[in-house]
């Protein structure tokens, strides 16, 4: 029986990496030709930000070198020229959430500025003293501060979803938490320190009873699992553009629109305004009502051209290469003497958190990193989670498409040598 299921685990690899051709990804990406300490590097934290292909890399160059205006208000050549291309990543974007119309996809600094415009402009007109909002035990900081302080400043109360020692969230425990006063969920698709991928369209379909909106994080989702808005119902969806191959800085909110337009702006300036006297300001149609001043416009442009690139690929295939590498990646860790996995959900995707016996997360950190090996190391922006588990820290190594299961093994070896520098 165990060579049977070997070698049918043998043959779903071989099958998920045929689908995808690894090798000739890796030629897309040319940070992964660089070496560190004199060794190859293995880039193994992509949960903090993920690798740029070269076509993102071009665009953003084009966008620089042939396009480089500002957008919306010139009747220039270059203007009109930026405007199309800006305006063409927001319907792509579109299509890459199967979102009802362009008018729902703003464009923001990433997800943390996503939550916090949701946070301060939904909350502040619909959040009332004595009002509950929901979080989960295993929220990113950018997903409970900005309702922290939305609670401090209205008398509203934050209440969480605890999460079971594998980390999961307790379903029937959130369920007691919705009630008449419950007034606003926020969730993570995917979770950033334990790798949970989280049942949203049930907690959205629950909160929906209750007449409450949902808010789903998914900077951690986005790069890795399709995602259809429409399908899950979400009423709003941040993910960030750095962690989906394309550049830092940029990042999309999607709201629904009869939100939206509900909604008042999050900041003032320019390009938002369609009328203006001293004594009033009419503000612009969705969804420029919430995007003032000039944006990223290379950033959306490169944003575009990651999307682009991934729709190339194929989530699908993505999504069954690294459930692949994943399953790998953890039976060798758990070959480890003194390593122990936080985070051992049923659903899970490409992160693996783990502490080793007597060894801090920073210490194991520094010496893979003298092997060229690059992974994250600390509490992730996720106190809470550590908190639950009775750890300071955590050593995490994240997955993206272009991993390799040498690169596994070759992690494995470093973490072997970290067993032997401190024992």
């Amino acid at each position: 029986m165990r060579a049977a299921h070997e070698m049918n685990a043998s043959q779903a690899w071989e099958r998920s990496r045929a689908s995808l051709d690894v090798e000739r990804i890796r030629e897309d990406f040319p940070i992964l030709k660089r070496r560190v300490h004199g060794k190859p590097l293995v880039y193994l934290d992509n949960a903090a930000t993920s690798q740029k292909p070269k076509v993102v890399i071009d665009a953003t160059h084009r966008y620089y070198s042939e396009e480089n205006s500002n957008i919306h208000r010139g009747v220039h050549f270059l203007s009109e020229q930026a405007t199309g291309a800006y305006e063409g990543a927001r319907a792509r974007v579109k299509r890459f959430l199967n979102a009802s119309d362009a008018r729902e996809i703003l464009f923001v600094r990433g997800t943390t500025e996503g939550i916090n415009l949701v946070a301060r402009s939904y909350g502040r007109k619909f959040i009332q003293e004595g009002d509950d909002i929901i979080v989960s035990a295993m929220e990113h900081h950018s997903n409970i501060v900005p309702w922290q302080i939305v609670c401090e400043e209205v008398g509203a109360r934050l209440r969480v979803i605890p999460m079971n020692d594998r980390g999961e969230l307790l379903m029937e425990e959130y369920e007691k938490l919705l009630n008449e006063r419950t007034k606003f969920v926020s969730v993570t698709h995917l979770s950033n320190a334990l790798g949970t991928v989280n049942p949203v369209k049930q907690i959205i379909e629950r909160a929906h009873r209750c007449g409450v909106p949902v808010l789903v994080d998914g900077a951690q989702a986005a790069p890795h699992v399709r995602v259809d808005v429409r399908d899950l119902d979400c009423d709003f969806y941040a993910f960030s553009g750095h962690k989906l191959f394309g550049p830092t800085g940029i990042g999309v909110l999607y709201g629904k629109a009869s939100l939206l337009e509900a909604m008042p702006p999050y900041q003032g300036g320019g390009d938002m305004i369609s009328a203006f006297t001293f004594a009033k300001t009419i503000y612009k149609v969705l969804p420029f009502k919430f995007e003032a001043g000039t944006p990223n416009i290379a950033g959306g442009v490169g944003l575009g051209a990651a999307i682009d690139y991934l729709d190339g690929i194929g989530l699908e295939a993505v999504a069954a290469y690294e459930r692949e590498l994943l399953a790998y990646a953890t039976e060798a860790l758990c070959t480890i003497q003194g390593l122990r996995i936080i985070g051992t959900a049923k659903e899970k995707a490409g992160v693996l958190s783990f502490v080793l016996d007597g060894v801090h997360a920073h210490d194991i950190g520094t010496i893979l990193d003298r092997d060229g090996i690059a992974i994250r190391t600390g509490h992730h922006c996720a106190m809470p989670v550590m908190q639950r588990f009775g750890v300071p820290a955590t050593a995490r190594a994240s997955l993206a498409f272009y991993n390799t299961r040498e690169e596994v093994d070759a992690l494995v070896a470093g973490i072997d040598k970290v067993r032997e520098v401190f024992n």
